[in-house]
């Protein structure tokens, strides 16, 4: 199906992706101590949207860490490129473009 070099190159770049999501994730989720001293509503409010903030990220960063994590999975198991959809190839453009793709270019398109 695809060869051992583009599955390498892939595979390459999904760890790289999931070591940086791995350090993302964490500096978002290390909490700022915002300190207990309360100087008015506006630095309690600012603070609160910046933890809402970091918190949203962090949730999204999540979601790709799980994408990639399963591509990775799926290549130990050779299931690797298959879409999920339909069962054919996901063509090498999509994988170059996102690596983690579970779907095939039409699938996509399908929604």
């Amino acid at each position: 199906m695809f060869s051992e070099n583009k599955i390498s190159e892939w595979k390459n770049a999904l760890e790289k992706e999931k070591v940086r999501l791995e350090k993302e994730i964490e500096n978002l989720e290390k909490r700022a101590d915002f300190g207990s001293d309360v100087d008015g509503f506006d630095e309690e409010s600012d603070e609160a949207e910046e933890l809402i903030n970091e918190k949203g990220a962090a949730f999204t960063l999540q979601g790709g860490l799980k994408a990639v994590s399963r591509a990775l999975e799926k290549m130990e198991t050779n299931s690797y490129g298959i879409c999920e959809r339909c069962g054919n190839a996901i063509e090498e453009r999509v994988l170059d473009a996102a690596p983690e793709s579970t779907l095939c270019a039409p699938c996509k398109k399908e929604g």
